[in-house]
């Protein structure tokens, strides 16, 4: 088996339509019948696409057209061969496919080294799961990111999956129950030799451990400069174009202005017409020196982690840095990814 792995990465709305039915009951219909060894479903909480239309949880009139992503991951020849069935059904918005390497369990690929030479610097790690895994009589989700704090992380944040496959197998989250198989994701960022300790002590507790690494480069923790962005590496033949995926780690207790950070980021990225932003609400995870820390009864929104994600060009995402870092000037983690694009939607420019 390759020991390079493809990510696909899809951004939609709950109520986009493929010829079948919804583009996502079609979309992890296909991932199922293809047995894709592992996908997931991420709901999002506020958001918006080409159209510029916001969408988020707080308009009970737009609460049933959520943004949504979702995440394959397999071989290079499998992504490559299910890709024209995956445009079949999504004909328009954004589509990314990400170079990735295994760490550990059945993507496993090869005997090399635990820590590739391009993410010695700084790295991204994303722990594949499901709901009902345990460690030590806590939730794996939670143990996972307490190890990823514990080994020198700049932040994690663990992921519920309502819909995905695991080892091929399709399993969706029922209305009532726990769907303990149900995939979710936790995604670590941090200096390479902090992931990659993580990562070695993660695959002495976790039972079935299935992880990839990417590399990716830290701009700002805590209102601090990290790095600048860096320039887009040379486009490959089998790519069609570079972009750049721009991620912050933020809190729902996190302000600016006395308002959430996550929904000012959104805003301020909607005025400048960047191609599209989704905020994901995660249950548990850090982004500063703080222990990890989550939803708690009566209080979940103010103390879940919130990942926030947009992909544009590289010029797009250059003339934003300056709002970023505006909005995160006293919180939050924030990481851009060179990725290759092969559906990215014409945006009106101003």
């Amino acid at each position: 088996m390759s020991a390079e792995l493809t990510k696909l990465t899809t951004y939609f709305g709950e109520r986009d339509r493929a010829a079948g039915g919804l583009l996502a009951d079609e979309l992890f219909a296909l991932y199922g019948r293809e047995r894709v060894r592992l996908s997931a479903m991420l709901r999002g909480i506020e958001g918006f696409g080409h159209h510029h239309v916001t969408h988020t949880e707080r308009l009970l009139t737009l609460s049933e057209d959520l943004p949504v992503v979702s995440v394959a991951v397999d071989t290079d020849d499998r992504i490559e061969a299910l890709f024209p069935q995956v445009l079949a059904l999504k004909r328009r918005g954004l589509v990314t496919l990400e170079r990735a390497r295994p760490l550990g369990g059945p993507l496993q690929g090869g005997s090399g080294p635990l820590l590739p030479d391009d993410v010695r610097d700084q790295a991204k790690l994303t722990v594949f799961l499901g709901r009902g895994e345990r460690v030590g009589g806590r939730p794996a989700s939670v143990a996972t990111c307490a190890l990823l704090h514990e080994h020198g992380a700049h932040g994690a944040t663990a992921l519920l999956g309502v819909d995905g496959t695991r080892s091929g197998v399709r399993t969706r989250a029922r209305l009532v129950g726990r769907s303990p198989a149900v995939p979710m994701l936790v995604i670590g960022v941090g200096p390479g030799e902090a992931i990659a300790a993580a990562a070695a002590a993660l695959t002495s507790v976790l039972a079935d451990p299935v992880m990839v690494i990417e590399r990716v480069q830290v701009l700002r923790r805590d209102g601090r400069r990290v790095t600048s962005l860096a320039p887009l590496p040379p486009v490959r033949a089998h790519d069609d174009a570079w972009a750049q995926k721009l991620t912050v780690h933020s809190s729902e207790d996190d302000r600016v202005d006395g308002h959430p950070l996550h929904r000012v980021l959104v805003r301020r990225l909607r005025g400048e017409l960047i191609a599209g932003a989704t905020s994901l609400r995660g249950i548990h995870g850090f982004q500063d020196d703080r222990p990890p820390r989550g939803e708690r009864l009566w209080q979940a929104r103010r103390h879940s982690p919130v990942m926030t994600v947009a992909v544009d060009t590289h010029e797009r995402i250059a003339q934003v840095i300056g709002v970023v870092e505006e909005v995160t000037a006293r919180r939050g983690v924030v990481t851009v990814e060179a990725v290759p694009v092969r559906v990215l939607p014409p945006v009106a420019r101003s």
